[in-house]
């Protein structure tokens, strides 16, 4: 008995090894796609075409499991839609994708989308809160993640409508920042409120 399940797993390894090695190449176009893309969205270019877009496919083969490390742009926006917004409706993941979309390549901030969600961690001002609080950033509930994964596709593939009409930051309904009086409220959804910097008040 012992002896049969060890072939057995012996077996499904064999069966599952063509699929893991098929994956890496997959993944590793999908990330050259999604930093071409992320450069049209820094640039305003216009939409990918068909041959250019990333596939469902091809972003799932990306950190499938959701343990990773943080270094290509699918993966970071990824994350932060699923740490900002798991427990959220499609409409809320697809309003924190903008945000950190609309952030590319604005005054004071990165070009790079991994460059947004990390911004601040040197000086321990983070701009995303769930990037620096000091827990595990790996994914608990790979079906929201999964959710959140498409959601970026769509993001890159400038599929997505910007919702909260150009915002630059959010926050949770339940919270009172500050930081808010200064900005202008452009949307809000179920859970978040968001902004922009109001002209009025800029010194």
């Amino acid at each position: 008995m012992r002896a049969s399940a060890i072939i057995f797993a012996l077996f499904m390894a064999l069966l599952a090894g063509p699929t893991l090695a098929a994956d890496a190449p997959t993944a590793a176009v999908a990330e050259d796609k999604a930093e071409a893309l992320e450069k049209k969205v820094v640039n305003d270019a216009p939409p990918p075409k068909k041959n250019e877009a990333l596939t469902s496919g091809e972003v799932m083969a990306i950190d499938p499991n959701g343990q990773a490390p943080m270094d290509d742009s699918i993966t970071c926006l990824a994350r932060t839609i699923y740490w900002e917004a798991k427990q959220a409706d499609a409409k809320d993941m697809s309003a924190v994708a903008s945000v950190v979309l609309n952030r590319l390549g604005q005054d004071g901030f990165p070009d790079t989308i991994c460059g947004v969600v990390k911004q601040g961690v040197e000086s321990k001002s983070c701009q995303f809160s769930w990037w620096c609080d000091g827990r595990p950033d790996q994914v608990e509930e790979k079906d929201r993640y999964d959710i959140a994964k498409e959601i970026a596709r769509k993001a890159l593939n400038q599929q997505l409508k910007d919702t909260t009409n150009g915002a630059l930051y959010f926050h949770d309904r339940s919270a009172r920042p500050a930081w808010a009086k200064a900005y202008r409220k452009t949307a809000e959804t179920r859970v978040f409120l968001f902004y922009k910097p109001n002209p009025a008040l800029a010194r």
